[in-house]
């Protein structure tokens, strides 16, 4: 009898252990932040990445995004792909671009002063499949705008905005290289 007043006890606990596990591991792959490997599409014949550094062609040059670019790109496509980075043109897929374009534009006047400003940055990247005999290279250019006030200087906004412009750039390259959109 003891032993059943002990099972009792234990099944409510490993009843609600079982759905809170079940209720996390959900959340963790359903999550709009969580990047899904099922909608990657790499042709199977495709082994090898050479990401090429990201020049700055941009009137204003930002001397960390690029090498941060270039850097969180070859991490991205490693880390979520099945391709090896190598540092050789003759890569499966062989991905160079440049930064086309940063400036800074008024975005909002409130009592006929300047309240925020916004910094654009646009990047052309070009994707040369060499597995393919006769594939054209893709090319495509992705810009992403980011807001700050007008009480910053330029370089304060880009050392708070640094990090967020890499990511979003960063995932638009990926998207636009792998995905099926």
């Amino acid at each position: 009898m003891e032993q059943g007043k002990r099972l009792q006890v234990f099944h409510p606990f490993r009843t609600f252990l079982l759905a809170a596990c079940t209720f996390f591991l959900a959340g963790f792959f359903s999550g709009c932040k969580i990047y899904r490997f099922n909608q990657v599409s790499i042709p199977a014949d495709i082994k090898t990445v050479y990401v090429r550094y990201i020049d700055n062609k941009a009137r204003y040059i930002n001397p960390q995004l690029s090498p941060q670019l270039t850097d969180k790109l070859r991490q991205k496509i490693v880390s979520q792909t099945k391709l090896t980075q190598v540092n050789s043109e003759n890569a499966d897929y062989d991905i160079s671009g440049f930064v086309s374009q940063y400036d800074v534009t008024t975005s909002a006047i409130s009592g006929q002063q300047v309240a925020s400003n916004r910094l654009t940055v646009a990047v052309t990247i070009r994707l040369v499949d060499n597995k393919t005999e006769g594939e054209q290279p893709r090319e495509f250019t992705i810009s992403r705008s980011f807001d700050f006030s007008a009480t910053l200087s330029l370089p304060q906004a880009e050392a708070r905005l640094m990090d967020e412009m890499i990511r979003n750039l960063t995932d638009e390259i990926f998207n636009r290289i792998f995905s099926e959109w």
